[in-house]
């Protein structure tokens, strides 16, 4: 009788392990699990260089490209003050008008419009 006993004991725990969790046991198994880490944002671009953030949003740096202009946007910019960097690259598409950009070495940006081989610098 007592072995009897045991053996349903047994078969009842058994079959409590195998019914579905009620709603309130998930929401407590949820409650204990890890909370999900993000993965850290990279710091440094694909080319090595450090990625610039403004605000938590991420600044698109544009490759370095040189143009047709580049040589006259170098000497318009050194007549401005601004020396120093890779020198002007072109920033739009390749065609009539075109925009160039120059790193200063003093922080400043220089900027120049070409069109049709004209350059003048942007404000």
């Amino acid at each position: 009788m007592k072995r009897l006993a045991l053996l349903l004991m047994a078969g009842t725990l058994s079959a409590c392990a195998w019914m579905p969790a009620m709603p309130w046991q998930e929401q407590a198994a949820e409650s204990r699990a890890p909370l999900a880490r993000k993965a850290a944002a990279p710091t440094v671009a694909s080319d090595g260089t450090p990625i610039a953030r403004h605000d938590g949003t991420e600044i698109q740096k544009v490759a370095f490209r040189p143009g047709v202009s580049s040589a006259t946007v170098e000497k318009l910019a050194r007549a401005a003050g601004c020396e120093g960097g890779l020198g002007a690259g072109l920033v739009s598409e390749p065609g009539p008008v075109e925009v160039y950009r120059m790193a200063c070495s003093n922080g400043r940006t220089f900027l120049a419009r070409c069109e049709l081989r004209q350059c003048k610098p942007m404000k």
